[in-house]
């Protein structure tokens, strides 16, 4: 029987309190009862609105009917035909303004939890240690003439991932090269363990792996080989450049160069890939005192936030210039920083940092701001309220507005288009650069972005590969 209910069943969840102090994941997910439950809300629509809501265009209501049905693991192998990290998809992207918005359960009530099904598959499947089996038939599918043709991925994020995976599918010699020592990308660095666990994330790219993708740690394209000589002295026919966008943004206001102000970038990797937490059992320090300020109102700054809550803090403050409804952090984030006690200061600005004697951070100065006409973002634009200044005393100020591509494959690669402010410059439907045979996709093209859109990324640019590839033979 079909379920009427209005509203979605809530995920099950660790208590705020007992949370605050752990990094365990927070969300519970749903058991085999709740998704099947859940999976009932579907209409099952004709025309499919939230297909077209994917940028993976995952086939959503075929994969809820099994779910509903009780067929957990088809259901399974619907999402992984088109999406390659599922289970990570389904903790991370923001349904709620893609397939969920457009669901027409949410005309007069809630969509259906489409994201919390996903990740239901998912992890059943993983649990069940039924994937290989799949893998297994892919591989055996593939084209063997194929595996003749090298195609290198720089970077092992969610666009590098993909895009090796597809490829492999296809039957390609891919290997990924990897910057830092451990693979994943922003998967490792940037999502904190308590919204996705790491040991999820190894067994999904063992299952890329199991494809036949080699990856290769401690190799920084630009640096260690340039995008030129994988080409012409690796043999290499094509390259997919996914190296994300590392460097972080600042405000340029006095004091950012005090101890104690952090990119949250540089925040975020001490904590999730060094093990910033654990320290001395780990060898990476991190400080945050008594009280913090997280300068940013996105899902990183939300990241941020939390972590330091975790690490001690008393005093969170995120510190943001818009409103709520301009905020471009998930409904959920935001819902779950205020429930783990983060003090949300909307409508203000930092202009200065103090530090005290030693150089270290004692405060922050900010101005209430108030919203004027959009901006070329659509979002009105913040303008100062004079007279309005006001101090917060922290020792730690952590910067979360934003991050750009790091310029190093710009700077070592001749020929390689990017926009002024270091975004790689691609044909949208193929992913093509300026160079023939190198592609690029993810935050290394559009800056920081969702993971989601990486992978959308990753995957047009496999299939232009092979198509490329073909052509070429």
């Amino acid at each position: 029987m079909p379920n009427m209910n209005p509203k979605k069943l809530p995920a099950r969840e660790q208590d705020p309190i007992e949370r605050s102090k752990n990094f365990y994941e927070v969300s519970q997910g749903y058991d085999a009862a709740m998704a099947m439950e859940e999976a009932k809300r579907c209409l099952n629509c004709k025309h499919k609105p939230c297909v077209s809501g994917c940028p993976v265009n995952v086939r959503i209501p075929e994969f809820i009917q099994l779910v509903a049905d009780g067929e957990f693991i088809k259901a399974y192998e619907v999402v992984r035909s088109t999406n390659a990290l599922p289970a990570i998809c389904g903790r991370v992207c923001p349904q709620e303004t893609q397939c969920e918005i457009k669901c027409v359960r949410g005309i007069k009530g809630e969509p259906v939890a489409i994201g919390r099904l996903e990740r239901f598959v998912a992890d059943y499947a993983l649990n069940e240690k039924k994937k290989q089996r799949a893998q297994e038939i892919a591989q055996k599918e593939a084209d063997k003439e194929n595996r003749r043709k090298k195609v290198a991925v720089v970077g092992s994020g969610p666009a590098g991932l993909t895009c090796a995976g597809d490829l492999a599918k296809l039957g390609y010699d891919v290997t990924v090269f990897e910057a830092l020592h451990t693979p994943g990308g922003v998967l490792v660095y940037g999502i904190p363990e308590f919204r996705l666990p790491k040991e999820l994330v190894r067994e999904e790219i063992e299952t890329v792996k199991k494809l036949g993708v080699k990856i290769v740690t401690n190799m920084a394209i630009g640096r260690t080989s340039t995008v030129k000589e994988l080409m012409q002295k690796e043999g290499f026919e094509a390259v997919f450049i996914g190296s994300g966008a590392g460097l972080p943004n600042f405000q340029k206001i006095p004091g950012e160069n005090l101890n104690g102000v952090y990119s949250a970038n540089e925040f975020l990797t001490r904590i999730n890939l060094m093990k910033a937490y654990d320290f001395p059992n780990h060898d990476t320090p991190v400080r945050v005192g008594s009280a913090v300020a997280v300068v940013g109102g996105g899902n990183v700054a939300m990241d941020a936030a939390r972590c330091a809550k975790r690490l001690g803090a008393k005093d969170v403050y995120i510190v943001y210039r818009r409103s709520e409804a301009e905020m471009p952090a998930r409904v959920e984030e935001v819902h779950h920083a205020k429930e783990e006690g983060i003090q949300f200061r909307l409508l203000c600005n930092p202009v200065r940092i103090n530090g005290d004697e030693k150089g270290s951070v004692k405060s922050v100065e900010c101005i209430e701001m108030e919203l004027g006409e959009p901006d070329s973002s659509g979002r009105r634009r913040p303008i100062p309220k004079a007279g309005s200044e006001f101090t917060l005393n922290v020792e730690t100020v952590i910067i979360a507005i934003g991050n750009s591509p790091n310029p190093l494959i710009k700077d070592t690669t001749p020929g390689l288009d990017t926009h002024k402010w270091g975004g790689i410059i691609v044909d949208e439907e193929t992913m093509a650069t300026s160079i023939p045979g190198v592609y690029a996709g993810g935050d290394a093209v559009t800056g920081a972005a969702t993971v989601i859109l990486a992978m959308g990324a990753g995957k047009k640019a496999a299939a232009a590969i092979d198509e490329y590839l073909k052509n070429r033979a």
